[in-house]
């Protein structure tokens, strides 16, 4: 028994052929997009409660930053690197607060206390332009990091300190479940 060989000509005369070929394509795709936003919200989920998941995500947010921190006006390819990072760490945790926690706050009388927060994030949204449009071999753009990781540990400092307790307080054992529940789906979307 001999083995039929084809050609790339053979190849593109048989659209069969070629039809497999996209789908397990895509099918390969699709895992592997699957199998890293599980990862990516995985070390999210694997703290537990919706409260010391999204503190999971702040320490690796500000290691993000001491990263960037570490880095010189030469290393722009790191620099640039670690903004994406830290673009895509952000808009998964923002995504995060922004369509579960905070509408839990508002629905629990922190509506202000919410409202104030999501007003913080359009901030980030801001830093995180300014950032991208400066060149990051310019001192300018450390000087930004800088202060962008400081306003960002006072938003840091108030969900933490009381923002999240008085939310986790109102919510109870079942409402605590549900927003981990939600928030970890949430979180798998934007990954």
């Amino acid at each position: 028994m001999t083995a039929t060989r084809f050609s790339s000509d053979d190849f593109f005369k048989h659209p069969g052929a070629m039809l497999c070929a996209a789908a397990a394509g895509a099918a390969l795709g699709l895992a592997a997009n699957f199998g890293r936003k599980a990862i990516v919200q995985g070390m999210t989920a694997a703290k537990g409660e919706w409260d010391e998941g999204l503190k999971a995500e702040h320490r690796a947010t500000l290691k993000l930053f001491d990263a960037i921190g570490e880095t010189d006006e030469t290393q722009v390819r790191k620099r640039n690197m670690l903004l994406v990072q830290l673009k895509h760490a952000l808009s998964k945790h923002a995504f995060e607060e922004e369509n579960v926690v905070y509408p839990a706050m508002r629905d629990h009388g922190q509506v202000e206390a919410a409202d104030e927060l999501v007003h913080d994030h359009g901030y980030v949204k801001q830093y995180l332009f300014d950032l991208s449009e400066l060149e990051p071999s310019d001192p300018a753009w450390i000087a930004k990091v800088g202060e962008f990781r400081a306003d960002l540990e006072k938003h840091i400092d108030a969900e933490e300190g009381d923002l999240f307790p008085r939310l986790r307080n109102a919510l109870g054992d079942e409402g605590n479940a549900h927003v981990t529940t939600v928030m970890n789906k949430a979180g798998f979307v934007a990954a």
